[in-house]
């Protein structure tokens, strides 16, 4: 994006926020998320359980973290809500600890793909792409309002108060 177009955007968008009067940073939804994902290697944890791993080994073999560090992870990204810990066992081996997404942790699916997306566009092709099963299409995150609109721009957002007790 030219410096012309981010500042297009912004003044799109700054006409707008009225709303963010009396708004205080500890209910900002993005820094709360941030919070629950804490770092990047929680990021890599998370994508390798979309992508199927479900044991400790396949999460340390496929982030290229350290044990320490994917346990870590895993540890906090149970306490935190995103993943349960699941119990299998192989034939003959005693039972062990895996992991599989909640529908919390599911529901972070398309901010990872719009960063997918977005990675691909800006810092180039990673070798892997999302496709839909059905037909083998490749996956497009998009905007869209509740009334089923395209939003093409950050010139057709406006910042509203959410009523109050929504969540």
């Amino acid at each position: 994006m030219s410096d012309t177009a981010a500042s297009d955007a912004k003044i799109h968008l700054e006409g707008r926020l009225e709303p963010r009067d009396g708004w205080r940073a500890e209910t900002c939804t993005i820094a709360r998320t941030l919070d629950v994902l804490r770092t990047k290697s929680a990021m890599l944890v998370i994508r390798e359980a979309f992508y199927g791993a479900e044991r400790f080994d396949e999460f340390v073999a496929r982030t290229e973290l350290s044990e320490p560090v994917v346990a870590a992870r895993l540890r906090e990204l149970v306490a935190d809500g995103l993943l349960e810990r699941t119990s299998y066992r192989e034939p003959g081996q005693r039972a062990r600890q895996g992991y599989a997404l909640t529908a919390m942790g599911a529901d972070l699916f398309p901010a990872l793909a719009a960063l997918m997306q977005w990675g691909e566009r800006w810092l180039g092709p990673s070798g892997v792409r999302l496709e839909h099963h059905g037909c083998g299409a490749p996956l497009t995150v998009e905007l869209r309002c509740e009334a089923g609109h395209t939003v093409a721009s950050s010139g057709d957002i406006g910042l509203a108060r959410a009523p109050r007790g929504s969540r």
